[in-house]
């Protein structure tokens, strides 16, 4: 007897996957780097109106080549590599002041990529210096093949000074979460509704008219400027993860596989629901010393979170505070294999750094360790604005991808997602520890270096 072709009524839609803008480093001026900043960077381009498509593969070499021949060399004393970095804040201010210019993009890359800490974990006061210590892993750089800036000999990616500048003067500002989402319409849910309505098999060009029906996705960005290289961070980061998530490119972890492969395997039903992940903070309390005056930060720092949405016959989406068992189980996954896919793949690394900084100025801010040491940085904190931030073109809008996998005759399709920094939660959350009032004791003078 002859099998019959699977019908379209057997398509489970979980949502769909968006594609969006990856970030890229700050190595060129804003004149020489206007198309690639905007353009290629990082593996996606954004055009003047906010749509996110991808490069061409001459784009990125070029993007490439143009950060390699920018950068300066990396400094005597830097190039080393270090678990213990220390980076003056009232140093950095004043380093950025003498610097004679008044764009970020000018700056030294030594002050740009701050003498390349890779990320945050103690936070230091001396008030008998007027000066605030960050403290971490760093070494010298170099340029990705994505064009991300990267320890030299370890691949994560360094801190952007504009990124700290965002998280200090966007903490004073106010006190939300800092996130992004990917979301398709309900308008556009329901065409694709009425589209699968009218199909009678299932097919390859089924598919593509079920993205085309859905139609772009819109990128909504809440608690940071939209136009911050921040803000590409936390796109891009969401980007990647349901690239992986939906197998529309290969994990470059073996450890983690896509979401759907796991489904394909799998039991589990779905009808009207979808799987949702979103990348969220995860520390431990922050230690602290006795007095206050000495902070390290604890924990994963990023952890991928999950729920089931609802989708209705309107299109409206739901949050059901249920999960399903396999996207929770690709979400832990996906958090034990964090620290491995940061060093492959850099925009993972970057969103943890950001994370690392805004728990950082939320702590700075709340315990007012500005004013117990007598620091004033005010370029630093917004206070004065003579150092302009590079202003990129700000992601809207994405056209949806789609991907499928057959499982029996029914054909499974894609996923959502986005990105949640909420910094207050964990700068609020202490615990006294006599280890880090040793470690600030231990620090030792830098002379008149800002970094040592």
């Amino acid at each position: 007897m002859r099998q019959t072709a699977p019908r379209v009524s057997a398509i489970r839609l979980f949502s769909v996957l968006s594609c969006l803008a990856l970030l890229g480093p700050l190595a060129i001026s804003t004149a020489k780097a206007g198309f690639f900043r905007n353009q290629a960077v990082g593996g996606v381009s954004i055009d003047a109106k906010g749509v996110l498509k991808n490069p061409t593969i001459q784009d990125m070499k070029q993007l490439r080549e143009e950060i390699e021949a920018q950068l300066d060399a990396v400094p005597d004393g830097i190039d080393t590599a270090l678990t213990m970095r220390k980076v003056s804040l009232r140093g950095l201010e004043e380093a950025m002041r003498q610097a004679g210019t008044r764009d970020v993009a000018e700056l030294p890359d030594e002050i740009k990529y701050v003498a390349g800490l890779q990320r945050v974990q103690y936070i230091l006061v001396y008030p008998e210096h007027q000066d605030i210590v960050l403290v971490g892993p760093a070494e010298g750089w170099r340029v990705s093949e994505s064009g991300a800036v990267v320890g030299k000999t370890t691949g994560r990616p360094v801190l952007h000074l504009e990124d700290l500048i965002v998280a200090m003067r966007t903490v004073s500002a106010a006190e939300g979460p800092m996130s992004c989402s990917i979301d398709a319409t309900a308008e556009g849910i329901q065409a694709m509704r009425e589209f699968t309505g009218k199909q009678r098999v299932f097919s390859p060009q089924a598919v593509q008219g079920i993205a085309k029906a859905l139609g772009p996705q819109q990128i909504t960005i809440s608690g940071v400027a939209e136009n911050s290289h921040f803000a590409r961070v936390l796109v891009a980061a969401d980007y990647r993860m349901k690239r992986i998530a939906m197998q529309l490119e290969e994990s470059p972890v073996p450890e983690l596989p896509s979401f759907l492969s796991m489904l394909q395997n799998s039991r589990v039903k779905l009808g009207n629901m979808m799987p949702r992940w979103w990348i969220a903070c995860d520390y431990e309390p922050l230690a602290r010393s006795e007095d206050g005056l000495a902070w390290e930060l604890r924990g994963r720092g990023a952890r991928v979170m999950t729920e089931d949405d609802h989708i209705a016959d309107d299109g409206t989406v739901t949050h059901t505070g249920q999960e399903n068992p396999i996207a929770a189980r690709w979400a832990e996954t996906m958090t034990r294999e964090y620290d491995a896919l940061s060093k492959q793949d850099a925009v993972f690394g970057q969103l943890r750094n950001v994370m690392d900084i805004s728990v950082v100025a939320a702590l700075i801010h709340g315990e007012n360790l500005l004013q117990r040491a007598n620091c004033d940085i005010p370029i630093l904190t917004g206070k004065k604005q003579d150092l302009a931030l590079p202003s990129w073109n700000p992601p809207k809008s994405v056209d949806t991808q789609c991907s499928f996998v057959k499982r029996g005759r029914e054909y499974l399709i894609t996923a959502s997602g986005g990105v949640e920094i909420n910094p207050w939660r964990y700068a609020s959350k202490s615990q006294v520890s006599p280890h880090v009032a040793q470690v600030r004791s231990e620090t030792t003078g830098h002379g008149d270096r800002w970094w040592w």
